[in-house]
């Protein structure tokens, strides 16, 4: 939020509303979004409105809300969130791709071709990006807080690799080869740890990119293509590598 930064709710355990007091959420509560689905959206509703009474206030009059999913979500899930947000009362909802946020941010301004690896806690994604529109994608329902902390790096940059190799292994027009050469976007809880990245760096052969705070990349990313558009006046199908 301009002027604001990043808006949490309290509930889940990190900063505060706007500037009211954290509460940190208990050790038997559930989170209602797992493996990047929406599992309970009753309290994620709850969640959502929280958020947009703090950050957006009682008149919801020409906001948008810009929605990042999972890579491989399906329709079904995408639709679940979107009918959510369409409940806050906003003008308009965008949906984008987190790899596509995460490019946005970390990622090069030329439009060849780049891959975002996203190391979340419950997935890992690996995504290539051609042209801002994307070209293959990879995902492992497994991540950080799958994995036995004494074998994570090991693990998680053997789950990136396997993923890398499919892809290389079906890309008919050198398009993953130019992304390495580039150097891969690395985003996530995943990318915070040297010991991945360094391991990572040297399995590739290649650089990686890290943002300044890889943890929000693609929520950071997700805010600049909304500013990006309102500066313009594009519309929501022209928005760069929108859900389709």
């Amino acid at each position: 939020m301009p002027g604001h930064g990043l808006v949490t709710d309290p509930l889940l355990g990190g900063g505060n509303l706007l500037d009211g007091p954290g509460l940190a959420l208990d050790g038997g509560a559930e989170r209602p979004v797992r493996r990047g689905r929406i599992v309970d959206p009753e309290s994620c509703g709850r969640l959502l409105g929280r958020i947009a009474d703090a950050a957006l206030g009682p008149d919801r009059t020409d906001s948008v809300i810009v929605l990042s999913h999972p890579v491989l979500a399906g329709a079904v899930h995408r639709n679940a969130a979107r009918e959510l947000l369409a409940g806050l009362g906003p003008t308009r909802v965008l949906v984008l791709s987190s790899a596509r946020a995460a490019a946005a941010y970390a990622g090069p301004r030329d439009a060849g071709p780049l891959l975002v690896v996203d190391m979340g806690a419950e997935l890992t994604e690996v995504t290539l990006l051609v042209g801002g529109r994307i070209a293959d994608a990879r995902q492992a329902e497994t991540g950080l807080s799958d994995l036995d902390p004494a074998t994570l790096p090991v693990t998680l940059v053997g789950t990136v690799l396997d993923m890398v190799k499919s892809m290389w292994r079906q890309d008919r027009h050198g398009a993953i080869r130019g992304a390495l050469r580039k150097g891969p976007v690395l985003a996530g809880g995943g990318a915070l740890r040297p010991d991945v990245t360094d391991r990572l760096a040297r399995c590739l052969g290649t650089p990686v990119r890290l943002a300044e705070d890889p943890s929000t990349t693609v929520v950071r990313g997700a805010g600049q293509i909304l500013s990006s558009m309102l500066r313009h006046g594009a519309s929501a199908s022209a928005l760069p590598g929108r859900a389709r």
